[in-house]
């Protein structure tokens, strides 16, 4: 039976469409003492109550790491077939070195995976959401180290080595440009540096696309034959209205998309930064090798989108010197209104998340021009006060995402 007017149901959807729902290893897990593991980043940084508004943390968190099956069940009970969870790095390898794996949390993962399919749920796992173990941030610098890169195919091997006869479904890293600018940017996330160096962001992001694609190039040489799984890249973006018709609003709305989406995708798919974070960025942008080209080229089955908002930009050859150089280079008005005084969508309950329907279409309709058709899977949307519902869909079904105004979904 399809929807009455008004109201949409799952048998609006066609079959194969996959409803799921995502978390993040440091958000839910907990035990942050238990199993073997290491402190990540985000443990240490929290320990700082003054960082987070209300001093909480993830120790506990909703603890599940020992109340994994009843959230298991709790999924299947609402009908989910998915479930995009993320592994924590320091639970495998405590140091973060990948000389000894740490067989405890090798078994939570596996007892993890092998319930939610006892369960009909899909495992889609993500290697990397913002939690690096702690050791490799204070003897290497984190992200800022190119010896990062090897680390990080290590691990990724580990995890394709114990999981990836269930796991058909691998994220590799997790908003990458939230880690290269809240974290060693503006510093309000874990690790927190804010040093004012205007090289580090993008140094930061530099590191994290080859180390994508290494994890890549691991998986298809030692584990693709044999386990047929996919392996994307997931990338959060606003869609970018023009303010007006003018031209030079209309190329200030392609450069944020570019300082967006291009940055981690244009070196995968055509080997270098966009041109437009060549020409103002300039010297801080790191450059790619040709040894480091071969690498990433196309390494990406899939590319998974965050989406939970959009912006009106307009040209700004002034930007305010208060901003940090991440903002200022792109020489954009980010705003919410129109000129009118109108707002671009209904406020949510977070005060920057306005609900625009139409700027997912055009974000889906943007990747799928510039990037060849991929694969694509909406792997977070949603808006606050509500369940989040995670969108996981092939390209060819496209089209019934984008035309359908989604519920709320109150948990």
């Amino acid at each position: 039976m399809g929807s009455t007017a008004g109201e949409v149901t799952r048998a609006d959807f066609p079959e194969g469409f996959v409803f799921g729902v995502a978390t993040s290893a440091y958000q839910i897990e907990g035990a942050r003492n238990e199993g073997g593991k290491g402190d990540s980043i985000w443990d240490v940084f929290t320990d700082n109550k003054e960082r987070v508004l209300d001093g909480s943390s993830g120790e506990v968190a909703v603890d599940h790491y020992h109340r994994y099956k009843e959230d298991i069940e709790l999924m299947a009970k609402l009908g989910f077939g998915a479930y995009r969870f993320s592994i924590s790095w320091s639970r495998i390898f405590p140091d973060g070195l990948g000389t000894e794996i740490n067989e405890q949390g090798v078994a939570f993962y596996n007892n993890l995976i092998d319930f939610m399919i006892e369960k009909g749920i899909q495992p889609y796992a993500t290697l990397y959401h913002w939690d690096l173990p702690h050791n490799l941030q204070k003897t290497m610098g984190g992200w800022l180290s190119d010896k990062i890169v090897e680390y990080f195919a290590l691990y990724a091997e580990a995890c394709f080595a114990n999981f990836g006869d269930r796991v058909k479904h691998w994220i590799t890293i997790n908003e990458p440009i939230q880690t290269c600018i809240n974290a060693y940017g503006v510093g309000i996330f874990a690790p927190g540096l804010c040093k004012g160096v205007a090289a580090e962001p993008f140094l930061a992001g530099h590191h994290q696309i080859l180390a994508h694609a290494a994890a890549v190039d691991v998986y298809r040489r030692k584990f693709k034959a044999k386990q047929g799984g996919q392996v994307g890249f997931v990338i959060d973006c606003e869609w970018a209205e023009p303010k007006s018709d003018k031209m030079e609003d209309q190329a200030a709305a392609a450069r944020r998309i570019d300082f967006q989406l291009g940055w981690f995708l244009d070196p995968i798919y055509f080997g270098d930064y966009p041109e437009s974070m060549r020409q103002r960025v300039g010297e801080y942008l790191p450059k790619f090798s040709e040894k480091d080209r071969e690498l990433m080229r196309n390494k990406i089955d899939f590319i998974g989108l965050n989406h939970y908002t959009s912006r009106i930009i307009g040209n700004q050859p002034n930007p305010q010197p208060q901003e940090i150089h991440f903002y200022q280079v792109q020489q954009i008005e980010r705003t919410d209104k129109w000129s009118s005084g109108e707002a671009i969508g209904e406020r949510a309950a977070s005060e920057w998340l306005l609900i625009v329907p139409w700027g997912i279409r055009k974000t889906i309709n943007y990747i799928v021009k510039k990037y060849e058709n991929p694969i694509i899977y909406v792997t977070e949307n949603g808006k606050a006060s509500m369940l989040l519902i995670f969108f996981l869909v092939h390209f060819l079904y496209l089209k019934f995402l984008i035309v359908v105004s989604f519920p709320a979904y109150v948990g």
